[in-house]
């Protein structure tokens, strides 16, 4: 693999490492259920288990397959395949935001939930779907430079999960458990930093082909 190849293959590998996490407690989730224990922290599934079962598979199915289109290679040298990729990830994630605002409305709040955490995932759910619609009217309109930054703030918003776990890890290493309000503003901090980096690279946006060029330039003199 070439240094340029490497290079653009970076953001995605990262993202897919970010979207493991939530994947393997989506998993967990999954297990649960599937051996038919019902305890007091998942008794909420158990009564309704259609949205949490559509939630954990649309989230892992737009995490894991959107972290490729942040490839600039791939979207350059296949741009079908990134199109017919779009078709499926645009309805995974719309799903994903659609059946967490279910849960946070419907499900009975979890120990150590509260009002606030409630708060902050209908909106980063609802910004979630908003981005996706915008995202998806903005080529429609052939509007490329729109459609980039609205899925870019979409994705970021999904990605909250992988985020809030390494956030709260770090938080549990350093200064210790977090329970009660401290982790529910970690948990907001989440999906601060991940809004906070898509702004930032939506404001940039020749900032990875400048990296690819730059590569391919070191590549041609090494």
């Amino acid at each position: 693999m070439t240094s340029s190849t490497r290079a653009d293959w970076l953001v995605p590998t990262a993202l897919v490492a970010l979207a493991l996490i939530p994947t393997a407690g989506g998993a967990i989730r999954l297990t649960d259920l599937a051996g038919g224990e019902v305890t007091a922290e998942n008794a909420r599934f158990f009564a309704a288990p259609a949205p949490v079962v559509l939630h954990i598979f649309s989230a892992v199915l737009y995490c894991l397959g959107g972290a490729f289109q942040f490839s600039a290679g791939f979207r350059r040298r296949k741009p079908a395949t990134h199109r017919v990729l779009g078709r499926v990830l645009v309805p995974a994630g719309v799903l994903m935001g659609l059946t967490g605002l279910w849960m946070t409305l419907f499900y009975p709040y979890p120990e150590g939930d509260g009002d606030l955490l409630a708060a902050f995932r209908l909106v980063t759910g609802s910004g979630t779907v908003l981005a996706l619609v915008l995202g998806f009217h903005a080529i429609r309109r052939r509007d490329v430079r729109r459609h980039r930054a609205w899925m870019v703030r979409a994705y970021a918003l999904a990605q909250g999960a992988g985020t809030q776990a390494l956030v709260t890890i770090a938080w549990v290493l350093l200064v210790g458990p977090a329970t009660g309000m401290t982790r529910t503003l970690l948990l907001g901090l989440g999906w601060v930093i991940n809004i906070a980096v898509a702004e930032w690279v939506v404001r940039e946006p020749g900032r990875g082909r400048r990296t690819f060029y730059r590569a391919r330039r070191a590549e041609r003199t090494a």
